[in-house]
């Protein structure tokens, strides 16, 4: 068995302890104060001097005996905003949830951290420990980028790691190239002059200009973006008007773009500007477009991905390393750090159905358990494959 590993498993209770603090309080969005707070005393109880960049955005470095490059190592921290309904014994009562595995990830970059130390004199040049705060909202990355996560030292290859539910337990898929799709989160602001609906001449009634938008943006992805280019443009959100009677002022959409090639989804955010001003123009009111978050599509880096999952075979075996080509309208926000440095990105099995009827739940959904015996192989993973890199890439 690999050493890494075997260590891993030794303080297998440990990380389960890190995992399970964290999932019983989580935090959302882009303040994490007792996260925060919790992750820094571990990284200063196992003799690191982990510094907060930007709120709730930290860093720790880990540097050999041995100079050489630096490879940084990604967690997000944040949770998300839905009550939590598992009935496991550590389970969240205060109406958000790590329902997407953010605890696991936490807790799997913490033991990581811990081996590091115990293996530092095998390190040749810095590992860089990255914890990040609202990933969900698509701005923790570009944040930490802006505060200067990649420099003092350079960054030369990034990596993160996601649980996915519903694959067997540590099985490791890495897609190759652009894998995640990337996310335009938007706002549609439509504006008339609300009257009574006996006399509808007498305003400008935005429900009908909604409708004419909403119907308008679907001929985008049908007629102007090539088949060959996988795009969807979805509204989840549409409200206006408080009586049947009356014709409101105002009507709110809200939706998402996802996109796998970033110059379509500019295309589209563009053409969807063009036909919201007009639309609501020609049916005499007005419309704004407003960006809320987005964020890139996702590439892997190939000879990165080649490299670095040749060397997590030693920790999960040969055929539990899957490589593909492809990829999902999911989004993630580790997208950013992949149009700065060689990024890889890959998931690791959190449980199936046929392991245990309690796994295999979707991500995001309240009912979601995880196989917490993966910690182990997810933070001898993120260590080892750091130690191997810096130590074949001088």
């Amino acid at each position: 068995m690999n050493k890494l590993l075997e260590q891993a498993i030794a303080m297998k209770d440990e990380i389960i302890s890190y995992r399970r603090t964290i999932h019983n309080n989580p935090e959302v969005g882009t303040e994490l104060p007792k996260t925060k707070a919790y992750v820094m005393d571990k990284l200063r109880e196992f003799g690191y001097e982990p510094k907060e960049i930007c709120e709730s955005g930290i860093v720790a470095t880990i540097e050999g005996n041995k100079p050489g490059k630096t490879f940084l190592l990604r967690a997000d921290m944040d949770a998300l905003p839905m009550a939590e309904a598992t009935g496991l014994d550590f389970k969240s009562n205060n109406g958000s949830m790590h329902s997407c595995g953010h605890d696991m990830h936490t807790a799997m970059l913490l033991g990581a951290a811990k081996l590091l130390k115990q293996n530092q004199n095998e390190i040749e040049g810095t590992v860089k420990l990255v914890f990040q705060p609202d990933e969900e909202g698509f701005t923790g990355a570009k944040k930490m980028i802006k505060a200067g996560v990649l420099k003092n030292p350079d960054v030369d290859a990034a990596m993160a790691m996601h649980v996915h539910s519903g694959t067997p337990s540590n099985l490791i898929l890495c897609g190759l190239g652009t894998s995640i799709g990337g996310c335009y989160r938007f706002r549609i602001a439509v504006k008339g002059t609300g009257c009574h609906g006996a006399m509808p001449e007498l305003g400008v009634d935005p429900i009908n200009i909604a409708t004419h938008i909403y119907l308008s943006l679907q001929e985008i992805t049908s007629r102007e973006v090539t088949a060959t280019k996988p795009a969807v443009i979805t509204i989840g959100k549409f409200a206006g008007g408080d009586a049947p009677n009356i014709i409101p002022s105002e009507v709110i959409m809200e939706g998402t773009v996802r996109f796998l090639d970033k110059e379509v989804g500019e295309f589209i955010v563009e053409r969807m500007n063009d036909i919201i001003t007009s639309t609501a123009k020609l049916f005499r009111g007005e419309a704004e477009l407003i960006e809320l978050s987005s964020v890139p599509p996702l590439t892997n880096d190939d000879k990165l991905a080649h490299e670095v999952t040749n060397y997590m075979k030693d920790i999960v075996g040969e055929k539990a390393v899957v490589l593909f080509n492809g990829g999902g309208m999911g989004s993630e926000d580790f997208a950013s750090y992949s149009y700065e440095v060689p990024s890889l990105y890959i998931m690791l099995g959190a449980g199936s159905k046929q392991e245990n009827d309690l796994f295999g739940a979707p991500m995001h959904n309240q009912h979601v358990v995880f196989n917490e015996d993966i910690l182990p192989t997810g933070a001898a993973v993120h260590a080892y494959s750091a130690i191997m890199w810096l130590k074949n890439n001088k």
